[in-house]
């Protein structure tokens, strides 16, 4: 099967037959129509699926509203119901909530927690994203270093800081997190990130392990102040195994409760390998 766009009209051939077809102004679906010999076989339900992933639809990271009119047959609204329209006065609407991630939920605690200036250090920096979360938590009056062991992370971060603009904020810098110590003084930190897995769009031959991640969380509380968070994301997965997160667990749980408040959020409903939100907040 092929479908072909053209301005919006969007034609589903089988082999040289064009079998159904529709119409979409935006996110508005105005017609979606099989051929009669050809209905109820799925072809409107590949059709329809193919609409809402070339828009945007099937996207979990993208917000989305998409309109249709309300079907008069059965079939019609069965596809619909299949596929999250919903009656909504005159037409069916299909709203799309972004899902949560594990990063994304680590921002928002450490957005509500932290205030501008002082010290960050993002010590897992990658491509930069976290890094550049940091500065804009830490503001003109503050301080973000980051930490990486390969050169192309420290390269993609300190370019993505000076293109938007935190040159003057936040450096990386090429150095394993797991000698934090030499970097950052004692009660220095309002927060250390920990993004652990591999450097993503690379080889995932290199990744965190436990051997390091440990002795780095044990140096980032100490760079900590009073009421400063570490805050970790821990994976695991065919790859890397589920080691260096049993291992940073374990690390967590034996925390005294008299220094630390320990946080460790599960995404309950989604798979065992999910990634893992952790934070530490520091007495």
């Amino acid at each position: 099967m092929q479908i072909r766009q053209e301005k919006g009209c969007y034609t589903l051939y089988k082999e040289n037959e064009a079998i159904g077809t529709a119409v979409v102004d935006g996110t508005t679906i105005l017609r979606l129509e099989v051929v009669p010999r050809w209905r109820g076989r799925g072809y409107g339900s590949y059709l329809l699926k193919e609409l809402l992933r070339q828009n945007g639809g099937l996207d979990p990271k993208q917000a989305t509203r998409f309109t249709a009119p309300l079907p008069r047959d059965a079939a019609g609204r069965a596809l619909a119901q299949k596929y999250g329209f919903a009656p909504d006065g005159s037409q069916l609407v299909r709203r799309r909530v972004p899902d949560l991630s594990a990063v994304q939920l680590c921002h928002a605690f450490l957005t509500t927690r932290l205030a501008p200036g002082g010290l960050y250090v993002d010590a897992t920096c990658g491509n930069g994203h976290d890094t550049q979360f940091l500065c804009t938590l830490a503001g003109p009056a503050g301080h973000v270093l980051g930490l990486d062991i390969q050169q192309q992370a420290v390269d993609n971060t300190n370019a993505r800081l000076a293109a938007a603009g935190y040159g003057a904020v936040g450096r990386a810098v090429l150095h394993d997190h797991a000698r934090l110590a030499e970097l950052v003084q004692p009660g220095t930190a309002d927060c250390v990130l920990f993004n652990f897995g591999w450097l993503p769009g690379a080889e995932h031959d290199v990744h965190s392990t436990a051997d390091g991640s440990v002795p780095a969380m044990r140096a980032a509380l100490e760079a900590l102040r009073p009421g400063g968070v570490l805050a970790a994301v821990l994976y695991s997965g065919k790859v890397i195994g589920d080691a260096e997160k049993q291992a940073a667990l374990a690390f967590f749980k034996a925390l005294p409760l008299t220094q630390y408040t320990v946080l460790v959020c599960e995404f309950a409903n989604w798979a065992q390998t999910a990634p893992l939100p952790c934070f530490v907040i520091k007495k």
